[in-house]
C-alpha cells in the first residue's frame, strides 16, 4: 500500500468531504479514496479532528451528523445567507411539528398514540409529508389487533437537523427554559403595546370602555389549523382508531 503523509490526508478528507453530495463517514473514506493507501484509522480520526478545529473559527465548519461529515455554514449567518436564494424556505405547520416531535421524543410510537396525547386526530397528509421528508419511517407494527404501524426517525432526520444521535434532542429542562422565556417576552411585549394604546388616547382607558378599533387581525379572520383539527371523543377507543388507520 502507498504511503500518505499528515498533511496530504487531511487534503484529500477535506477535499472528499467539501465534494461529496451527503455526509461521508469515516468507513465510506477507507472504502473510497483512502483504499489503496496506508491510512489507519486513528491516524483518519486525528486529520478528522484538526480539519474541525482549524475550521472552528471559520464561516463555514467541518459538523459531524447522523451519516457523517460535512461542510456546513455557522447558524449565526443564517439570516444573511437566506438572501442568496430567492425561493422562501418552507413553514410547516404546528400540527406537523408536534406530530414530529411525538415520533422523536416517543419512538416507536403508532398514530393512535400520538393522537391519545394531541387529542385530535393526525392527518394522513401530515403522516405522509413527514415520510416524503425522509424524516419518519415505518420500523413495525404493534402487536395488538390492527397491527397499527410503528413509527421512527431516519438519518435523514437527525442530518437535517445536524444531530449525531437522538440523545441530542434538546432535553426537558431546555424546553422549560425556552417555555419560560417565551412567557416573559409575550409579557413585556403585552405591556408595551398596552402602554402604546394608553398613550394615543385622551387619557387612559377606563373600566367598562369598548377599544373603537373595528379592525380584525388576519389571526381573528382565519382559523387556525389547530382549530381545524377534527377533536377527538374522550371515550374513543384507541385500539379501534388505529384499527381505521
Amino acid at each position: 500500500m502507498a504511503k500518505i503523509s499528515p498533511v496530504q490526508l487531511k487534503q484529500l478528507v477535506e477535499a472528499a468531504v467539501f465534494v461529496s453530495d451527503a455526509p461521508v463517514s469515516q468507513e465510506q473514506l477507507q472504502d473510497t479514496v483512502l483504499s489503496g493507501l496506508k491510512v489507519s484509522k486513528k491516524a483518519l480520526k486525528q486529520a478528522i479532528d484538526e480539519l474541525q478545529l482549524e475550521y472552528q473559527s471559520r464561516g463555514v465548519q467541518l459538523v459531524e451528523v447522523a451519516s457523517g461529515y460535512r461542510f456546513q455554514s455557522m447558524d449565526s449567518l443564517g439570516p444573511w445567507l437566506s438572501k442568496l436564494w430567492q425561493e422562501q424556505a418552507p413553514r410547516y405547520s404546528r400540527a406537523l411539528l408536534e406530530t414530529l416531535s411525538m415520533v422523536a421524543y416517543r419512538q416507536p410510537i403508532t398514530r393512535g398514540e400520538i393522537e391519545d396525547v394531541r387529542g385530535v386526530a393526525v392527518s394522513s397528509n401530515i403522516m405522509k409529508t413527514l415520510i416524503e421528508r425522509d424524516w419518519v419511517k415505518v420500523v413495525g407494527h404493534k402487536e395488538v389487533p390492527g397491527r397499527p404501524a410503528l413509527y421512527a426517525t431516519t438519518k435523514g432526520f437527525l442530518n437535517y437537523f445536524s444531530l449525531k444521535s437522538l440523545k441530542d434532542l434538546p432535553s426537558q429542562d431546555a424546553f422549560d427554559a425556552s417555555n419560560s422565556q417565551d412567557e416573559r417576552r409575550v409579557i413585556t411585549e403585552s405591556a408595551q403595546t398596552t402602554e402604546q394604546k394608553t398613550e394615543q388616547n385622551d387619557g387612559p382607558i377606563k373600566a367598562g370602555e369598548q377599544s373603537s378599533d373595528k379592525n380584525v387581525s388576519a389571526e381573528e379572520q382565519i382559523p387556525s389549523e389547530q382549530a381545524q383539527e377534527t377533536k377527538l371523543d374522550n371515550t374513543d377507543n384507541p385500539n379501534q382508531r388505529e384499527q381505521l388507520h
